[in-house]
């Protein structure tokens, strides 16, 4: 299988560490590919309409997309625990967790637009005031909701690279949440997230 890739993308960094994770890396060929809204890239387009990545291209079967999907996918490849839980309380809080990392990610991207991507004469400060209480409100949650003694599941790897990318691009800082911090930088120590560094800039 090959992944489209983007080293400084935190939806598929998301996907790559849940290969890991799940103990499939192995069976994937990553290929960095540049995208943005404004860079039109006509591999990852001609698999994906948004022409967004991450997508997984398999053999004799049409390519998948986004990162949820991916990471859903993955989890059918190997016999272990299942990363995303299959049934209960515990598929729900996975699946909840794994959508507030989401949307903060999509939020930090956001509001890089409206402070260093978009033209400076056309940026709106209150867009991008309302964006950082979002982030904010955001970090609040997750450090009360956050299960630190679940098993590890797709929520967790979803929030540990989102957490982790809004550090790279210098966005709001989550580090006065003691519990969401230390959660955090143990999370940063394991190999799946090792392997998978953040680097680049972004390309318009």
């Amino acid at each position: 299988m090959i992944l489209y890739y983007q080293t400084h993308s935190p939806f598929a960094r998301k996907a790559l560490v849940f290969a890991h994770e799940a103990g499939v890396a192995d069976q994937l060929q990553v290929i960095h590919h540049e995208t943005s809204p404004t860079l039109h890239n006509a591999s990852v387009h001609a698999e994906n309409p948004l022409g967004q990545v991450p997508v997984l291209l398999r053999p004799g079967a049409p390519a998948i997309f986004d990162s949820d999907v991916i990471c859903a996918y993955l989890d059918t490849l190997h016999d272990d625990r299942k990363l995303l839980p299959q049934v209960g309380e515990a598929r729900w809080q996975a699946l909840r967790l794994q959508s507030a990392a989401q949307g903060l990610a999509q939020t930090g991207i956001a509001l890089r637009w409206e402070t260093e991507r978009r033209p400076e004469q056309l940026r709106y400060d209150a867009l991008a005031e309302g964006y950082r209480q979002k982030i904010e409100a955001t970090y609040d949650w997750a450090e009360g909701a956050l299960d630190d003694e679940a098993p590890l599941h797709v929520g967790h790897i979803a929030l540990a690279t989102t957490l982790s990318w809004m550090a790279f691009r210098h966005l709001p800082s989550f580090g006065s949440r003691a519990r969401l911090t230390r959660w955090f930088e143990a999370f940063e120590r394991r190999a799946s997230m090792r392997a998978t560094p953040l680097s680049g800039d972004t390309h318009d």
